[in-house]
């Protein structure tokens, strides 16, 4: 889990993300995508994305095709949800607990 978040924590690696989210793309593509970037770095970003299990590879002769993997994705965000319902619930177990110690201290 730590390694996807630590991931997506790169804005250009999200951007990648977001355009094999529907689709699957050569890697030549998706790095055309990219004026300011060089295709090795985005091969590299590629890379971690993989690594994280963000992203599935396929090779398909001398090409590689990324598509975002749907499962780890939906993996992070039942995660986030479960973070933060949880933090949400102590909240309101913070609050009503304050509440009710000011409710006993005027009384």
């Amino acid at each position: 889990m730590d390694t996807a978040f630590k991931a997506l924590a790169e804005p250009r690696r999200r951007e990648i993300l977001r355009l094999v989210w529907t689709s699957e793309l050569p890697a030549a593509e998706i790095a055309a995508r990219f004026d300011d970037v060089t295709r090795s770095a985005v091969s590299q970003h590629l890379s971690v994305l993989r690594e994280a299990e963000l992203v599935i590879e396929r090779r398909d002769g001398t090409r590689r095709l990324y598509r975002a993997n749907h499962v780890q994705m939906e993996r992070l965000r039942r995660f986030l949800d479960e973070y933060w319902n949880t933090s949400l619930q102590n909240l309101q177990d913070l609050a009503e607990s304050a509440e009710r110690e000011k409710g006993t201290s005027h009384g």
